[in-house]
């Protein structure tokens, strides 16, 4: 049986990078257990847009920093954008929608606080 592979949400790996006190204790212990924790484009896409508009102090280039923190990359598939028309409208915010997709078509668990996520069949840790 393969180990679990999982899928940051955005907030958690802000949190992971500034080791910030909000980042709860079984995602702590998910990230310094595994080599398999991904990061979407998605989520750098949102944090670039929302720092450029102010609304969020994040480290530069994440692109780069991601990868050394341990996390490893997902791109975004024309698939993984595709599958977004066949989600239940649980949720209104794009970038978790592209999220909730491609944990659901890649197999993966998703490591998030946000409490709609399990909404969607997927599983959520």
């Amino acid at each position: 049986m393969s180990e679990t592979r999982y899928l940051a949400d955005t907030h958690i790996l802000l949190w992971a990078l500034g080791d910030d006190k909000r980042l709860v204790q079984r995602h702590r212990a998910i990230l310094l257990s595994t080599a398999n924790v991904f990061f979407s484009a998605a989520s750098v896409w949102e944090i670039a847009i929302k720092k450029s508009l102010g609304k969020l102090t994040a480290p530069d280039q994440l692109a780069a920093l991601l990868p050394r923190a341990g996390f490893r990359p997902l791109d975004i598939t024309p698939i993984h954008a595709e599958a977004v028309i066949g989600l239940p409208p649980h949720h209104g915010d794009p970038f978790d929608r592209l999220l909730i997709a491609q944990a659901r078509i890649e197999k993966m668990t998703l490591l998030t606080v946000d409490s709609q996520f399990s909404r969607y069949g997927i599983d959520v840790a």
